[in-house]
């Protein structure tokens, strides 16, 4: 079983293609889109869905056609997701040859990389992969963690994003904005916040809060 690495990408604005066009393909390309990818479909058909898709989105281009060699070039990622392997397997060999990942959604050891199952709360990701070995396991374990990540969740990345930000925007000094950064993930807002309790800081609010870190 290989050792798969988990990371994160920034897919906005980069060509990602999808070859294929069924229900597969479609998931992959919805992902794509909701990440901000210039979206690129190659297959002589596709789906209803996938084809609305594509229609309500400036960044998706469907390619009505086989995959051909040289389909994958400009790609920063590739999802090779038909119902036949050999196209499946010509897809991978050129993402290989490019130095493209790509993920074979019919083997996903012939592919450079997997997709594990997702779930978000706001800018919260909680991934989940068993290597390949058994997707719909994955499934079910979201299924068990969500019911540990309420909405409650949302609101506290929301609030710790925002209040990084404006840590870096106003504290220059490196060493005072680590320990701001500490006493920020020590703090009890996420309990404040199950409680109903919280209301969402102003600016004076989050200037008054690092006074008083620095304060102390």
């Amino acid at each position: 079983m290989p050792y798969y690495v988990p990371v994160l990408l920034n897919l906005t604005g980069r060509r990602c293609v999808v070859i294929g066009g069924g229900p597969v393909a479609e998931r992959k390309a919805m992902m794509l889109v909701a990440a901000g990818a210039e979206t690129v479909v190659v297959s002589p058909a596709i789906t209803a869905g996938l084809l609305r898709l594509l229609k309500e989105q400036r960044q998706g281009v469907w390619i009505e056609r086989e995959y051909r060699q040289g389909d994958l070039a400009g790609a920063f990622l590739a999802f090779a997701a038909t119902d036949r392997k050999e196209v499946n397997a010509a897809a991978a060999a050129e993402a290989e040859a490019e130095g493209i990942p790509i993920n074979d959604a019919g083997d996903g050891a012939r592919g450079s990389m997997i997709t594990p199952g997702v779930l978000r709360r706001g800018g919260l990701v909680v991934a989940v992969s068993t290597s390949g070995a058994g997707p719909a396991a994955a499934r079910e374990l979201i299924r068990e963690i969500d019911q540990h990540f309420g909405e409650d969740y949302e609101q506290y990345i929301d609030f710790l994003s925002s209040m990084r930000a404006f840590i870096k925007e106003r504290v220059s000094d490196p060493g005072r904005r680590k320990r701001l950064f500490r006493r920020l993930a020590e703090s009890d807002i996420l309990t404040s916040i199950r409680g109903g309790g919280f209301h969402r800081w102003n600016e004076a609010a989050m200037i008054a809060w690092i006074e008083e870190q620095t304060e102390e």
